[in-house]
C-alpha cells in the first residue's frame, strides 16, 4: 500500500481574513468562500485546506489553540525580484513580514511572512 501527501490543512480563526491573505500571496480563491467553514484550493496536485476552529473542534472532539506558529508553508516564486515584490505587497496590505528578503547561503532569495493566524510562510526563489 502506497501513500502520498494529498492535503495540508490550516486551522483559522477568521476565514475571510485568512483567505484574503492567501489571495494577496497569489492563490486563486473564490471571493464567495469567505463565509465558509471549510475551503479547499488545488495547488499542483496538492490541496491546501482551511478550516475554522469550530469545525476542527467538532470533527475531533475539541481543539486547543497552540502557542507559536503551527505550520510553515514554502512558496516558490518565479524570481528573486518576485520575492521582494511579494513581500512589499504583503506589507502594503497590512500583513507582517517576519524576515525581510535576504540572499540565503543555500542559494535562494528567501523571506518569511506571517499569515493572520501566526503561521510562518516562506517565500523563495533560486538565485
Amino acid at each position: 500500500m502506497g501513500i502520498r501527501l494529498d492535503q495540508v490543512g490550516i486551522v483559522v480563526k477568521d476565514m475571510g481574513r485568512a483567505l484574503d491573505f492567501y489571495r494577496v500571496l497569489g492563490l486563486d480563491i473564490p471571493e464567495g468562500s469567505n463565509d465558509e467553514m471549510h475551503v479547499e484550493v488545488a495547488q499542483s496536485g496538492l490541496r491546501l485546506a482551511f478550516d475554522k476552529q469550530e469545525v476542527v473542534a467538532k470533527a475531533f472532539g475539541g481543539w486547543v489553540e497552540p502557542v507559536g506558529y503551527r505550520v510553515e508553508l514554502a512558496f516558490r516564486c518565479d524570481s528573486a525580484q518576485a520575492v521582494d515584490e511579494l513581500c512589499e505587497k504583503i506589507k502594503e496590505h497590512g500583513y507582517e513580514v517576519h524576515l525581510e528578503p535576504w540572499d540565503a547561503f543555500w542559494g535562494q532569495r528567501y523571506a518569511v511572512v506571517q499569515d493572520p493566524d501566526g503561521n510562518h510562510i516562506s517565500l523563495f526563489a533560486p538565485l
